[in-house]
């Protein structure tokens, strides 16, 4: 393994911080290094495999689609993208979507949206979009210059002009920032990266009106707390609004690389032909991934299991903190949980993977918990005695 190691780290370009672990295969909600190794895997890749691996039903749609046609360009029509669409927009309660090959081209296609639908509207280029501190939203440079981390923007500056940030479930200082050239309000429904804050009712709420009564966009970011993590197809939902973007990713494609913009009301009417566009977007392959998702979530009726499996992850957790002094608090929606320690939190995810439990880090202290979508009460009590040996 260590081999392996070596080979990669003089090949890769240095972006990533990785762990000592090479990966060879995975099952049901399991991993397996190169030796055989079992991890039972509560990260999902970043949130994306919410089938876990090797799911049959969603194999086999893969691989008859690959004895079919993998591309074709957006030139021409293709079914299984045609049916995802219509998966898509019903389960979102959007009109109209676009498919992307990722979740930060998502995001760009979004801020694309919000700019021109300024731009028709008053004629000039000075459309400005708040964010939110503490967020993420991607690396490329327009989700980058929406991202709420000056660590992430600063090395890379100038980004886009005419963005604001404001304090995440603070309405007050977002009606602080807006102005006349205030086109989009862009947040994500959970944040991620910023550490596992949930967005309150009152301020999603009170965003959704804002937008309403100002004329202005509301993009909310569900690539990772979206396609059921949350016990909803898309968390917004649990709220009782409906952006006028969304933007989806990860679990969408459940290991096939493939985004979304979903858009309705006056945001599906911004882009015309020749505003956007991608080769490889909504290609058979990623558009038969998704529409094998949407069919496995239906099989498995899967945001009833997440409901339940979460209500008891919640208890199990709730009850860990009672009892370690080094838990600071535990927060999240749905599967998307994050335990905030008083400590660093990368020395306890190394533990847990020498006991065999894959975990990730959400900042410096806070272990991120994204698991399969699939997972059982008895793999929760695998991780929470886990947790208690390591805490």
């Amino acid at each position: 393994m260590n081999q392996w190691i070596e080979i990669a780290e003089q090949e890769f370009v240095p972006v990533y911080h990785r762990y000592p672990v090479v990966l060879e295969r995975g099952e049901g909600v399991f991993l397996y290094n190169i030796y055989g190794k079992k991890y039972l895997d509560f990260g999902s890749g970043i949130g994306v495999c919410a089938l876990g691996y090797h799911d049959m039903a969603y194999t086999n749609s893969l691989k008859n689609q690959i004895d079919k046609l993998l591309h074709t360009s957006n030139l021409f029509y293709n079914v299984p993208a045609i049916q995802a669409a219509k998966q898509f927009n019903e389960a979102a309660n959007m009109e109209k979507v676009f498919f992307t090959n990722s979740g930060t081209e998502a995001i760009e296609g979004a801020i694309k949206i919000a700019k021109k639908y300024h731009y028709d509207k008053y004629n000039n280029h000075f459309g400005e979009i708040i964010a939110m501190h503490r967020s993420f939203h991607g690396r490329t440079m327009g989700a980058l210059s929406i991202t709420g981390k000056d660590a992430y923007r600063n090395p890379f500056a100038p980004t886009l002009p005419y963005i604001k940030f404001a304090e995440f479930n603070d309405l007050e200082s977002v009606k602080k920032q807006i102005t006349t050239n205030t086109c989009a309000i862009c947040l994500e429904t959970v944040q991620g990266e910023g550490g596992i804050y949930p967005v309150s009712k009152d301020f999603i709420q009170g965003i959704r009106k804002l937008c309403d009564e100002k004329g202005i966009l509301m993009i909310l970011d569900e690539i990772q707390c979206g396609m059921g993590r949350s016990g909803r197809m898309f968390a917004y939902q649990n709220f009782g609004v409906t952006p006028d973007i969304v933007v989806s990713a990860k679990a969408l494609g459940c290991g096939i690389p493939v985004g979304a913009i979903g858009t309705r009301g006056i945001a599906s009417k911004v882009f015309k032909p020749g505003d956007h566009g991608t080769t490889y977007g909504s290609n058979p392959l990623a558009a038969a991934a998704i529409v094998a998702v949407f069919e496995a979530y239906q099989k498995y009726d899967i945001l009833n299991h997440v409901n339940k499996v979460a209500i008891y992850l919640d208890h199990q957790l709730e009850d860990l903190a009672r009892k370690k002094k080094v838990i600071k608090q535990i927060r999240g929606l749905g599967l998307m949980k994050g335990i905030e320690l008083f400590d660093a939190a990368n020395h306890y995810i190394e533990k847990l993977q020498e006991l065999g439990i894959i975990v990730i880090p959400s900042g410096n202290n806070v272990i991120r918990l994204l698991p399969p979508l699939v997972i059982k009460e008895e793999h929760v009590d695998m991780l929470i005695q886990a947790l208690k040996r390591i805490l």
